[in-house]
């Protein structure tokens, strides 16, 4: 059993447990779930590029990355620095993240938030309502065409926009370029991580730009680390570009966000 494999069967026992305890009824009465929501891809789009950056405390990959940063002062100095959006991790058990983390992001920034977790039930996307975000995550590998479908087309019935991520040439054909559910997906992004290697790639997302048409708004995960790589993208169509490890390695993420737009900037102009 591969990490995502161990992700998925725990996410089911949490759907589980966390149903039992608050049902869909309740999410709906909470406050947030009524407020109007911030786009996630006009975002991407204004900020050109656009600049996703996430809070994310671990991984199993890399283990422990911050333990210790504040959640408030972070996010705030994302969006000050200039970041068009803001990721929040969710996950606890593998990610070490936590719903408080999104709703503390959520009052104290006038953007979207994405929730960054594993979705595999449409009552998390309800959740994601509930604890106010503006897009949810649905990754290609741990879910089949139909369950992409049904749970885009549940998630934009709420008014959230979905970014779907991808990781090859056969996730990107059987879901973001299906003519059923295109219609359901604002943004696709591209994982440059290898799931099983964990191995990290830019060829990955050049290769698969190639295959999505034009008006497709794209956005770049995993391993950019500096600004020539972005402004490499951004020549390949792509808008967005998810950033967390950069950042949160460092003992201050909002500087390391602001020290990066400061000098991807300068290159721009040089360019």
């Amino acid at each position: 059993m591969n990490i995502l494999d161990k992700i998925v069967e725990r996410k089911k026992v949490e759907v589980a447990e966390r149903s039992a305890k608050a049902p869909m009824q309740q999410l709906e009465r909470s406050a947030d779930f009524s407020r109007h929501t911030y786009s996630l891809s006009q975002a991407l789009l204004v900020a050109a590029p656009g600049i996703i950056a996430e809070f994310k405390r671990k991984s199993p990959s890399k283990g422990t990355i911050n333990a210790n940063a504040d959640v408030q002062a972070t996010t705030t100095g994302y969006v000050q620095a200039g970041a068009a959006a803001l990721s929040v991790l969710t996950d606890v058990d593998f990610f070490g993240g936590s719903d408080e983390n999104l709703k503390i992001a959520r009052q104290h920034n006038d953007c979207p938030v994405l929730r960054k977790d594993f979705t595999i039930d449409a009552y998390q996307i309800t959740e994601a309502k509930a604890l106010g975000a503006d897009a949810i995550l649905l990754i290609a590998a741990i879910l089949s065409p139909q369950q992409v479908h049904d749970l885009a087309s549940h998630a934009r019935s709420l008014g959230l926009e979905v970014l779907l991520e991808v990781h090859n040439a056969e996730e990107l054909k059987q879901t973001a370029l299906d003519d059923k559910i295109a219609p359901h997906i604002n943004v696709v992004g591209v994982n440059n991580r290898n799931l099983k290697s964990f191995e990290v790639s830019m060829e990955t997302s050049v290769k698969l730009a190639a295959m999505m048409p034009q008006n497709v708004i794209k956005i770049s995960e995993s391993g950019i680390s500096d600004p020539e790589a972005i402004l490499r993208l951004m020549t390949h169509g792509y808008q967005g570009f998810l950033i967390g490890e950069t950042f949160m390695k460092q003992p201050d993420p909002a500087k390391a966000c602001a020290d990066f737009v400061k000098l991807l900037k300068e290159q721009q102009e040089m360019k």
